[in-house]
Parts: C-alpha cells; sequence; structure tokens
C-alpha cells in the first residue's frame, strides 16, 4: 500500500470496486454504493485528506466536516429507504486515528458534530438498517464512537496494525502520570485497557475476528472471507437487532449479571 492512500480508502475501494463515489460530500468522507451477494450496500468510509480545511483532521481523523458528513450521509439512507421493506446493510469501514483535536473544533461544536454521526447510525440500526462495523485499521477515541461503535456487529481484523482504545499510549500515559511503558506493562494485565486487537476480542465486543493475509494488499481469497464474514453479519443482525450479543464473553459476565439484576429489580 502506498503511502497516499489508507486502509480505510483501500478496503472501500475493495469491496466496491466498480462503484463511483458519492459527489458532493467532503473529501474526507468516502462513500461507495456497492453489491454483496446481489444486495445494494452502501459503504462508507473516512479518510485522509491532507488539504482538509481543518488541518487537524488531515491524517484521516474525524472532525467537522467528517460527523456532520457521516450524520449527512447515513440520515439519507435512512430517509431514502423509509418505505422499503428490507432496508440497505450500511457497513462503515473503520479506519480512523483520533478525533480531530483543535480550539477551533471545540469552538465550533465538535461534540455536536460527532454526536450527530453517532446518533445518524444509531437511528439506521433501529430503523431496521444493519450496520455493520468492519475495523480494518485504527478505531481510536471519540472517532470510532462517530463511526462504527453503533454498529450491530463489529468485525476486525486480527492484524498489529488494528488498534481500539479510548485514546492514545501517549495521551494514556500523560492522563494516568505513567511512561509509555509502564503503561504497556500496566495493559498486559488489564484487557481494558490493552490496545492489541486479541486483547480488545476478550471484551465480547467483535462478531468476528478474522485472519487476513495481507490487509495492505488483500487476496482474493482475503477478500472472500471479508465478504462472507459481511454478510454473516447482515444476517445476524436481521435476526436481532439488539446489541445484547456484546454482553457474551467472559470478561463481560459482570456486565450481563448487572443487567440480569436490574431488570429482574424493574
Amino acid at each position: 500500500m502506498s503511502n497516499a492512500i489508507s486502509r480505510g480508502e483501500l478496503w472501500l475501494e475493495t469491496l466496491a470496486p466498480h462503484a463511483p463515489c458519492l459527489a458532493g460530500l467532503c473529501p474526507s468522507v468516502r462513500v461507495a454504493d456497492g453489491q454483496l451477494n446481489g444486495e445494494a450496500v452502501r459503504f462508507i468510509a473516512v479518510v485522509p485528506d491532507v488539504n482538509n480545511h481543518f488541518p487537524r483532521a488531515a491524517k484521516g481523523e474525524v472532525g467537522l466536516l467528517e460527523g456532520w458528513t457521516l450524520a449527512k450521509v447515513v440520515s439519507e439512507t435512512v430517509a431514502t429507504d423509509a418505505n422499503s421493506a428490507v432496508k440497505r446493510p450500511i457497513v462503515a469501514v473503520i479506519d480512523v486515528p483520533s478525533q480531530a483535536y483543535g480550539r477551533r473544533e471545540e469552538a465550533f461544536g465538535i461534540h455536536q458534530a460527532l454526536a450527530g454521526a453517532a446518533a445518524a447510525y444509531a437511528n439506521a440500526r433501529l430503523a431496521g438498517h444493519p450496520v455493520i462495523g468492519l475495523i480494518v485499521g485504527k478505531a481510536m477515541s471519540g472517532a470510532f464512537l462517530a463511526h462504527g461503535y453503533q454498529a450491530n456487529r463489529l468485525i476486525a481484523f486480527n492484524d498489529k496494525g488494528v488498534l481500539i482504545h479510548a485514546m492514545g499510549k501517549e495521551s494514556a500515559a500523560r492522563i494516568t502520570l505513567r511512561s509509555v511503558e509502564a503503561l504497556e506493562k500496566l495493559a498486559a494485565t488489564i484487557p481494558p485497557m490493552a490496545y492489541d486487537i486479541s486483547n480488545y476480542a476478550t471484551l465480547g465486543l467483535l462478531e468476528n475476528l478474522l485472519d487476513i493475509s495481507n490487509p495492505d494488499s488483500p487476496s482474493s481469497t482475503d477478500l472472500a472471507l471479508v465478504k462472507t464474514a459481511l454478510q454473516e453479519a447482515i444476517n445476524a443482525a436481521r435476526q436481532d437487532a439488539t446489541l445484547k450479543n456484546r454482553l457474551g464473553a467472559d470478561n463481560r459476565r459482570s456486565s450481563a449479571l448487572v443487567r440480569e439484576r436490574m431488570k429482574a429489580s424493574w
């Protein structure tokens, strides 16, 4: 993969190779209407834009433009399919290093932009659209919350380039008054603090963890594996639109117990 293309952009093009991207959007949000087993699917990715009007979002971060654009395209999908018996699946192709940090972003309401994106994805899920998050690279911080975390099902590549966390290691080290090395040592014993995908998988939030031979240059076998996983996730989402599948792992037993006790008390 060249330096000019991110994993998110690469996999959007791989999954929808002949689909033109939706026109009229900011360059950092790519939307392609492709096909999966003969069914129309909307693929959405946030990609780097070195000429981004907001420099803090130049490397694939989710900022003001990205948040509002995601909200726009997802909401338009829901509105278009409002009278359709079968709702189109939406696949969020996720490779986002962070939300865009900056004074202008804060002043202009990045919290509202990202909340708008998250709400749009949630509304799509509640309206009956199978929303699938395909994590091909980084899924960090508020960027992941805005783009993909509201999915019915999450699929990730089992690869060292896939990282999921609330904040970067350097930031987490500063906020916990530790060195990066000390943070990594502590994270090795506490799964929610870890950055690697194998630890994240123990938290129960993933529907599938895929072994891809080369995420940066996928083979036809890799593509077939991903398409099969996406189709299975879409089918599962249509059978059960709730998020209770996220409580199935051993490291979520306490969360599941709390919910059971609350439901019984209610």
